[in-house]
């Protein structure tokens, strides 16, 4: 066993644990914090398989914190890009109604996108969505232009970079096997050795719930991965 004890131990290489370790350092630079991840490589998993869109907060009901974190977050991702030259794009989207049945639920997004704060949506009829998208097609369309695009797999690296010129010692393919209390402090077993820290970070995205287990922690859930469906959009592809 290492005789290093941490402060804090983080499990989880996405960018959540990644972001966690920053914000941790930040608020109190000089802390000792290891991050363990599983795999061989950071963004191994959600992070690195998603579909790279930044949310305008569209979505989301007015007043709650999903609408309010969804803003904050997308502009805070785009200062952070800008910041350290991670490629992205502030492409806007557009959200069409196929039948005129679908129409109260566009009419009930553009309510939620004005009371979340939303800049520039705009109404667009069926020519108009074929001049913002000649791939797309609908009876009706709304442009949100917030929403962007970037490759989160660039900005978890970028996050990994960052917490390692903070002091955070990160530990890829150390997967978390074990777990035990010993006077006050915790013993990770780890497939590459135990790993000693006073409080734990759990990070562990859609092993979350497993890991909160491993640790003697009843989340009241269970968390039950699935493989999503994607489209490839090629330049002679056009979706009806």
């Amino acid at each position: 066993m290492s005789g290093v004890v941490y402060d804090i131990a983080v499990i989880g290489g996405g960018i959540v644990g990644l972001a966690t370790a920053n914000a941790l350092l930040a608020a109190q630079p000089g802390l000792r914090i290891i991050l363990l991840e599983a795999e061989d490589r950071f963004a191994a998993h959600q992070t690195g398989h998603n579909s790279g869109v930044i949310h305008s907060g569209l979505y989301y009901k007015p007043g709650s914190l999903k609408a309010r974190y969804c803003v904050e977050g997308r502009e805070a991702m785009y200062r952070f890009c800008e910041q350290h030259d991670i490629a992205h794009e502030r492409c806007g989207k557009i959200v069409v109604a196929t039948d005129t049945s679908e129409f109260p639920r566009l009419e009930e997004l553009y309510r939620r996108g004005e009371a979340n704060g939303l800049q520039g949506i705009q109404w667009l009829n069926a020519e108009q969505i074929r001049e913002f998208e000649p791939h797309a097609f609908g009876l009706r369309g709304l442009h949100v232009p917030e929403t962007g695009i970037v490759d989160y797999k660039q900005v978890a690296s970028v996050l990994a970079r960052l917490a390692q010129d903070k002091g955070c010692t990160m530990k890829i393919s150390n997967r978390v096997v074990g777990f035990r209390s010993i006077g006050g402090e915790i013993v990770l077993g780890t497939i590459a050795g135990d790993v000693r820290c006073r409080a734990l970070v759990n990070c562990g995205g859609l092993q979350s719930d497993r890991v909160a287990r491993l640790c003697g922690v009843d989340p009241g859930v269970r968390i039950v991965p699935f493989r999503g469906e994607y489209y490839e959009l090629l330049p002679s592809r056009q979706f009806l």
